[in-house]
């Protein structure tokens, strides 16, 4: 069969067995649209998906550090107060994530001090008690040189970032293509990912077990 080049399936309708033809697929119930992956710029809408509150989803649970690009230290929420200059292993320095949204939406909290990472309307990042507003909510981006970059998802356009001595920068004076808003995922040290604990099953004397027949 003669393969489709850089094309995409961006709707579908009703369901059909395959009929292939040199253009493409076709059949009576389907309807599909196919668009040359070099003309569409899917960033509108994977921007607008990521805003979407997902509530279907589990939530799930992380825990890592984040490492400054520019301070060469990692983020640290010490209560109120946020920096960039924590070392590696550095209990200030592990933060849980929790995904709660379509996409990649996260509120990031101190495992330490329970305070959550936020961003003011002045663009002021700031530590909070309650991670409940908006402000505290963030859409993590991962960019082409494979760091990862968080953009305020009440504020548009507005990242966390530090200077090179660890401290915040305001939102407003961040952009995307900045390496003081760049950082890269680490586990502390001795540490994996956080993961729930497995339920055993618990074995009684009424449990009935299954034994093997013995071949006659």
């Amino acid at each position: 069969m003669k393969e489709v080049p850089q094309l995409r399936v961006l709707r579908q309708m009703g369901q059909c067995s395959d009929y292939l033809v040199e253009d493409g697929f076709m059949c009576s119930s389907y309807i599909y649209m196919f668009v040359a992956e070099e003309n569409v710029d899917f960033r509108i809408h994977v921007e607008n998906q990521t805003r979407a509150r997902d509530d279907v989803s589990r939530k799930q649970l992380r825990l890592y550090q984040l490492y400054s690009r520019t301070s060469g230290k990692h983020i640290q929420v010490l209560g109120r107060r946020i920096s960039a200059k924590g070392e590696d292993g550095d209990k200030y320095a592990q933060l849980l994530v929790e995904t709660d949204t379509f996409g990649s939406q996260v509120r990031i909290k101190g495992k330490e001090t329970d305070f959550y990472l936020c961003m003011n309307r002045k663009g002021k990042l700031v530590g909070k008690p309650d991670g409940g507003s908006k402000e505290c909510v963030f859409i993590e981006k991962v960019l082409e040189n494979n760091y990862t970059a968080l953009m305020s998802a009440k504020y548009s356009g507005w990242y966390v970032g530090f200077t090179k001595k660890g401290r915040p920068r305001k939102g407003p004076k961040t952009r995307e293509n900045q390496q003081d808003v760049h950082f890269m995922k680490r586990y502390p040290k001795g540490q994996v990912e956080l993961q729930k604990p497995f339920k055993y099953t618990t074995v009684t004397k009424r449990t009935r077990r299954i034994r093997p027949t013995n071949p006659s």
